[in-house]
């Protein structure tokens, strides 16, 4: 088997740091890269509401943060900021903004963002572009949200073209511009790479996977239906399912008698999820361990159990 890619996720590590310290997500990163994981990611939310714990709270603050379940209080730093700044400190190891709600901005501005970051990091950057859950979050910033998805498909048509052609023309059904020069353009003519992803696979997913996708990141794990799906519409695109990069998570199970989850069992899946085609896998540190001191020799404890797992 090939040695997994480990993916360090910075977001929701509140249970042991504070929500202020941005700079300690810099620090983590370099350990992360020192200790030979491929990437770091990062999540986003722009603003919180009431609908943000409509749910009820998760019962364990070191849970996934998902749809209402969480405090409107969470701290959610802008992921291009942060990861800017780890840009800045790192070589190597590939910068994974891990959401960002495209649709709560409009493309000029978003594809200029990315468009300078992943210029900064010599082509490192990933982006998850979705559309996220919260109506509230929607609603403080004015932008319709039953209409999140026909935005998220103009940005991704407009980011194309805006990162190859000086000047670029767009017509799309929101938004619409001419005769524009973003520069400087990405790394790369074809901008940072693109996950999709969400809780589940629907049309619209497939679609832009299809289209724009080099990864795909879900929340669940895919049965034979939904991988013939994908390989049907990648084939209509003219591409091939090897293509893709397919990237998941370890299980954090937390007993009722300890409060943070065994790495081992944890890590387990990882031989499963290599044969079904898996190849990536984030790992969140809040939930396998207390001390912030000990970053560094957790990443290279993981390291060292994945390799050995898919020896």
């Amino acid at each position: 088997m090939r040695t997994p890619r480990m993916v360090l996720t910075l977001s929701e590590n509140w249970t042991i740091m504070s929500g202020r310290d941005v700079q300690q997500l810099v620090r983590w990163a370099r350990e992360a890269e020192d200790a030979g994981f491929d990437g770091v990611m990062i999540g986003e939310h722009i603003v919180l509401g009431p609908d943000a714990d409509a749910q009820g709270r998760m019962a364990n603050p070191r849970e996934d943060a998902m749809p209402g379940n969480q405090d409107p209080a969470t701290p959610w730093p802008s992921p291009i900021g942060v990861l800017s700044a780890i840009a800045a400190v790192t070589e190597r190891i590939r910068l994974i903004a891990g959401a960002v709600l495209a649709p709560l901005r409009h493309p000029l501005l978003l594809a200029k963002e990315l468009a300078t970051l992943d210029l900064l990091s010599s082509g490192r950057l990933v982006v998850l572009p979705t559309v996220s859950w919260s109506r509230d979050e929607y609603a403080a910033l004015g932008v319709p949200f039953e209409r999140r998805g026909e935005l998220l498909d103009d940005h991704l048509a407009a980011w194309q073209v805006l990162w190859q052609d000086s000047p670029a023309d767009f017509e799309g059904k929101h938004y619409r511009f001419q005769d524009v020069y973003l520069e400087p353009k990405p790394f790369r003519p074809s901008g940072p790479d693109l996950w999709f992803g969400g809780s589940k696979l629907h049309g619209r997913t497939l679609s832009r996977i299809a289209r724009y996708g080099v990864g795909l990141h879900l929340l669940t794990l895919l049965d034979v239906k939904s991988m013939q799906e994908i390989n049907n519409a990648m084939s209509g695109s003219g591409r091939t399912l090897s293509e893709l990069e397919f990237v998941g998570g370890v299980p954090a199970v937390f007993r009722d008698d300890h409060p943070v989850a065994d790495l081992d069992r944890a890590l387990e899946v990882i031989p499963f999820l290599l044969a079904y085609g898996f190849g990536t896998f984030c790992i969140k540190p809040a939930q396998f361990l207390d001390d912030p001191s000990q970053i560094g020799p957790f990443c290279k404890d993981v390291m060292r159990k994945v390799t050995a797992l898919a020896s």
